[in-house]
């Protein structure tokens, strides 16, 4: 389970080092592979591939793809999508289709977010925090029915 934020840099090759303290959450099934594809904000969403695998065995594989919308996300949501292994230094090559998406410059933030990890341009998870008009505690409210 992948939890926390963590603030990094990106090298000018475009790759960013997963923090140990995500990497110990990897499944060794994924075997070190992670797919990468543009999260629905302005980030990037990383699954470790049994993670991927599992998305598409119980969601995307089930999507009609003569129904207008669903076939719209399926083609949004994947022709972005790339495939890396960690290198010997734990880093993951991001492509540049997805640093664009995602605004990334310099920094990036890290975020675990349960089954996946978010990458962002910290400045964009900062305006996309501000967005709402509801605070976390009406928020989780709402959400867990607190």
């Amino acid at each position: 389970m992948f939890l926390g934020s963590f603030k990094y840099s990106i090298d000018s090759k475009g790759r960013i080092s997963i923090p140990a303290k995500l990497r110990k959450f990897v499944d060794p099934k994924a075997n070190d592979a992670f797919v990468m594809t543009r999260g629905t904000n302005k980030c990037i969403d990383v699954y470790p591939m049994n993670e991927w695998e599992s998305l598409v065995q119980s969601k995307l594989n089930n999507l009609n793809s003569f129904e207008p919308q669903e076939a719209m996300f399926l083609r949004m949501f994947l022709q972005q999508a790339a495939e890396d292994k960690l290198d010997t230094q734990s880093r993951s090559l991001i492509p540049k289709n997805l640093i664009e998406h995602a605004e990334i410059e310099k920094e990036v933030l890290i975020l675990g977010a349960i089954k996946k990890i978010e990458i962002w341009n910290p400045k964009n998870y900062e305006d996309y925090l501000k967005t709402s008009e509801l605070s976390f505690e009406e928020i989780a409210r709402k959400v867990m029915g607190a």
